[in-house]
Parts: structure tokens; sequence; C-alpha cells
């Protein structure tokens, strides 16, 4: 595991590669939101990485979460960024500030469910399958929008936007599509008059590809290895 001083450094050029992504977008570095995706990652770096201006983390599951979470101290969003089961959503609704893996309607349902028992609202992300691989989650792109009409009718579900994990692949130009798709349903969704969300986030990049994400739209990226180096093996 990294040293403060290597994160330190990490962050500050992930920074950097945000900046000069969007400034060659012709968009300014304070319109994309960094999630630090720090799954896999110690309470104690985690808590470095806050101390030094990370507000948002993004965790990938639920258990992690609920281990992890309580030890952090300090203002932060905590964003649930991986797959959710239906079982583990009365978890998820009471540890984190955002769920981004929103991709169906019996799923939605289950989270507002749980929120009207909890007395609360969540903001939520559709997310969507834009590889067309089998192996990732995600609505299908044809059905984004549809699913987002009826999450829209959930009253305690606030949809926010659209999260992503394109195709993995070394050459980026075999990834932009997917980006690209993903911004072209985000804004045929801006246009929908909408009774209780508001489409504002378009979640898509990781460390491999965020630049490519920034330039084709991307408001938030999710960053992991690139702050906190190489995950473990398994």
């Amino acid at each position: 595991m990294i040293d403060v001083a290597t994160l330190e450094r990490n962050l500050e050029k992930v920074h950097q590669r945000i900046a000069a992504a969007a400034r060659r977008a012709g968009r300014r570095p304070e319109e994309i939101t960094l999630v630090a995706v720090t799954k896999t990652v110690p309470a104690p770096l985690v808590q470095a990485a806050l101390d030094r201006g990370v507000t948002h983390i993004g965790e990938n599951r639920v258990q992690e979460a609920r281990d992890k979470l309580p030890q952090l101290q300090g203002p932060f969003t905590a964003h649930l960024i991986g797959h959710l089961q239906r079982n583990k959503v009365k978890y998820a609704v009471r540890l984190f500030d955002m769920i981004q893996s929103v991709d169906s309607l019996a799923l939605a349902e289950e989270i507002d469910r749980r929120c009207q028992r909890e007395n609360r609202t969540i903001p939520v992300l559709i997310e969507v399958n834009t590889s067309g691989e089998a192996s990732k989650f995600g609505c299908r792109p044809q059905e984004a929008l549809q699913l987002l009409r009826a999450m829209d009718r959930l009253p305690n579900l606030r949809v926010q936007g659209f999260m992503t994990i394109a195709l993995f692949s070394k050459d980026l130009e075999q990834v932009r599509p997917c980006f690209k798709l993903l911004h072209s349903i985000y804004q045929e969704a801006q246009t929908i008059p909408l009774q209780h969300g508001k489409i504002s986030v378009l979640s898509m990049g990781m460390s491999s590809d965020f630049e490519v994400a920034i330039e084709e739209g991307a408001t938030m990226v999710r960053i992991g290895s690139a702050i906190f180096g190489p995950r473990p093996a398994p």
C-alpha cells in the first residue's frame, strides 16, 4: 500500500490531468467532480485522502462500506458505485449519500420503499451498459429514458443523471463511443420534464480512461488506482 507522500503526489497528478482534459474540451476543471474510489483501501489511507481535500469517495461493496465508513471523519459524500443487490438495499440507504448503480425499476422500487421507512430521499444515477458486454451491469441504452421516466415517479428517489463503465481497452478510441453514447442519452434526458429528478450528473471515466470521458462530457469521474495505487491481488 502506498504511503501518504505518494498519495499526495498522485492526487496532484490526477487533478492536473483532470484540468488538462477539461481545458482541451473547452470546459472548466471546476465542472468535474472527482470521486476517489476506495475499494479495498484501508480506512487510514482514505482518511489521509479526505484530509488532503478529497470530498467524494466511492465504495463498491455494501459490506466493506459498513465496516469502513464509520471510521472516517470530516465532511464527505459517500457514493455506492458497485452493483447493489436488493437484499442489501436496507443498508445502502443508511450508509450512502448517492447510489450510482441503479439499473432496473425493481431495484429502484426497493430503494424507494427502504427510503420511505428511513424517512429520507436519496439521489441516484441510472447505470447504463454502453459497451454491450454481458459481464457488465446496467440497463440497455435504448431503455435508459424509459427507466428514467418510471423512476421519476418514485417519491423518495431523486434521479440526477447516468453512470457507465465503458469498454476496457488500451485503445482509447475504442472506448470513446461508450462515452459519446451516454452523453447523447444525458442530453436527451435533460429535455424531459421531471417531477422529482433533475439531470445534472454524468458519471463516466475511471483511472484508465477518465480524460477521454471528460472530453466527451463527463461531469463526474471515478478514480481509484491512479490515486491509491494498484489494488492488491485477491
